[in-house]
């Protein structure tokens, strides 16, 4: 029996992750990742850099980022405290889901992360406090070669569960889609 299993969401190539929860006497232990299990189910994923973050207050968004075609990332995104609205949108210019978002609802404890395949961007708003989330990237970060989308893009139309809130700088810059965006071709 695998120790995790994946549920194909409604974007090609996005999956939610269900870990399978050991508990005894002493505790819990949950296997959050191998690379060959994910191979068995088709997903390659060779780890490149883990990355911490901890977001303290609810209603804060961090996103939306991606790499482009010359650095591609898939991320594999865990809660580790808290709860977060977790949301992946397709960039790739020749699925049928192109410009399409779809999110998961994350918290701590649940046994479920979020398997976001190369070519999409990634973003996440905190439902609670003091959210923690443990991010495992395919490929090392490369700012050369970072791209973001503005979370209030009304041609994305992300419905965002609470009012948007202490963005960064940076996240508040980016632009919002216009005809000349080609997306992030593989």
């Amino acid at each position: 029996m695998s120790e995790f299993s994946l549920k194909q969401l409604p974007l090609a190539g996005l999956f939610s992750v269900q870990h399978k929860r050991f508990e005894d006497q002493r505790g819990h232990f949950a296997r959050l990742f191998c690379e060959g299990s994910l191979k068995a189910f088709g997903s390659e994923f060779h780890i490149r850099q883990i990355n911490h973050s901890c977001t303290r207050e609810k209603g804060s968004v961090r996103g939306l980022h991606y790499q482009n075609a010359n650095a591609p990332e898939a991320k594999l995104i865990t809660c580790l405290r808290g709860e977060v609205w977790d949301v992946a949108v397709d960039l790739r210019p020749d699925s049928e889901t192109f410009l399409h978002w779809h999110a998961e609802h994350l918290k701590a404890g649940d046994g479920r992360s979020l398997l976001i395949p190369a070519g999409f961007a990634h973003g996440f708003q905190t439902l609670t406090d003091d959210a923690e989330l443990l991010y495992l990237h395919s490929a090392d970060y490369a700012p050369e070669h970072e791209g973001g989308l503005s979370v209030n893009d009304p041609r994305l139309a992300i419905a965002w569960p609470l009012p948007v809130n202490n963005l960064s700088a940076r996240d508040s810059s980016h632009p919002a889609l216009d005809q000349h965006f080609a997306g992030v071709r593989l």
